[in-house]
């Protein structure tokens, strides 16, 4: 093998060039202090847990992402995080052991088996927050709220549209009409494709009784404007309570919503089903214009860490930051204003560099044997016993 071909990168896993990556940590200080300000404290778990505690509780679906390896001090199996929520949860209720609650921030590289959705990186940049401790609507809107301020403040969005669902209501459903899993899953899969005849063919072929039937069928059309959640009140006014509150807990989200993002487009989607298996409530999910994958997702999670007895409510969200900061227009003229000064040990030279420095510009030594910087480039030169910064070229 060649140097050339040995210097490849494994298929899905990707970096930034400087310019790029400048951009995302510039975006990264933002995003953080931004979090900072609404009472989220910053954590920073670990690249690597064993695995029994990685994918805990829900978390267990992540098993099939996630990479795995043998801790060569114990022997155990530990896994390469392939999402950092579980991790936040355990810190949130394991570590932090707060009565009350908590909200938690955090950004960090995470690494997958396979291409997610309609993304081609395996390595994202996940940047996140999420709230523990509290269970109601309003937590859940908090979430969503700081999700569309972040995508709005990092300048790579203009528009965006918000996708709302529930997966407590087919959940629901699918018990009333007494699914057994493989009927469920095939099922939620057709409805994830919205297969409108397969959903059809599946649920006659379960010989459920009329009203089950009926409600499933309906399911795959309930989406769209607020009206949506009218005619669901109609439509499913026969399912079990627990159907009903999770409809009612989100009109609830849907109004707040309207109130508070009144220029943010609202979608509601009951046959919404991402993440069935992790979440457990509340789904949701931003995009712009013209896409379907979505630029930021979150949803309630109330069961991870069970299994080690600290489950506890939680909601959040997460994005992939290294996806959003090369979605912004490179600031060319930023990122070229640098002022070259000359390789000397003239003490005036090192105290005019070490002051520009300090207000903030960005000053690079040119080695002896280097080229002179090209015309128009800022320089510094001394004039009349003084280090002065000029353009290249000038006279």
């Amino acid at each position: 093998m060649t140097n050339k071909e040995s210097w490849l990168l494994p298929e899905g896993i990707d970096e930034l060039m400087p310019d790029e990556a400048a951009q995302l940590e510039k975006l990264h200080r933002i995003l953080i202090d931004k979090m900072q300000t609404w009472g989220y404290r910053i954590v920073v778990p670990p690249l690597v847990e064993y695995l029994d505690s990685l994918l805990t509780g829900t978390a267990k679906t992540l098993d099939i992402q996630t990479f795995k390896l043998i801790d060569q001090l114990t022997g155990r199996l530990m896994g390469i995080r392939a999402d950092m929520t579980p991790q936040v949860a355990r810190i949130a209720a394991h570590k932090l052991k707060h009565s009350g609650v908590v909200r938690l921030c955090y950004i960090g590289s995470v690494l997958h088996t396979l291409p997610e959705g309609q993304a081609k990186s395996r390595n994202p940049i996940q940047l996140g927050a999420e709230i523990f401790g509290h269970s109601g609507p309003e937590s859940d809107m908090e979430s969503i709220q700081l999700m569309v301020e972040l995508l709005t403040l990092s300048g790579a969005v203009q528009t965006l549209s918000l996708d709302l669902g529930h997966v407590g209501i087919f959940r629901g459903l699918a018990e009333q009409a007494q699914l057994d899993e493989e009927q469920e899953q095939a099922l939620f899969s057709a409805l994830q494709r919205k297969a409108d005849a397969e959903i059809r063919s599946l649920v006659s072929s379960f010989e459920l009784n009329q009203d089950s039937h009926d409600m499933l069928i309906a399911l795959a059309e309930l989406n769209g404007g607020k009206d949506i959640l009218a005619r669901a009140q109609t439509v499913l006014k026969n399912a079990p309570a627990k159907v009903l509150e999770a409809l009612n807990s989100l009109t609830r989200i849907g109004e707040m919503a309207e109130q508070r993002l009144p220029s943010v487009a609202l979608n509601f989607d009951l046959a919404e089903l991402r993440g069935y298996h992790y979440h457990t409530g509340i789904v949701f999910a931003a995009y712009q214009p013209g896409s379907a994958q979505a630029i930021a997702l979150g949803g309630r999670y109330d069961d991870i860490g069970q299994d080690f007895g600290y489950g506890q409510p939680a909601t959040g969200f997460s994005l992939d930051l290294k996806k959003l900061a090369t979605q912004i227009p490179l600031d060319r003229q930023a990122q070229a204003s640098v002022i070259y000064a000359p390789w000397s040990d003239d003490p005036s030279l090192v105290s005019t560099v070490e002051s520009l420095r300090q207000n903030g510009e960005v000053v690079s030594y040119l080695f002896p044997d280097e080229a002179n910087p090209s015309t128009g480039q800022k320089i510094l030169s001394k004039q009349q016993g003084h280090w002065v910064v000029t353009e290249t070229g000038m006279h």
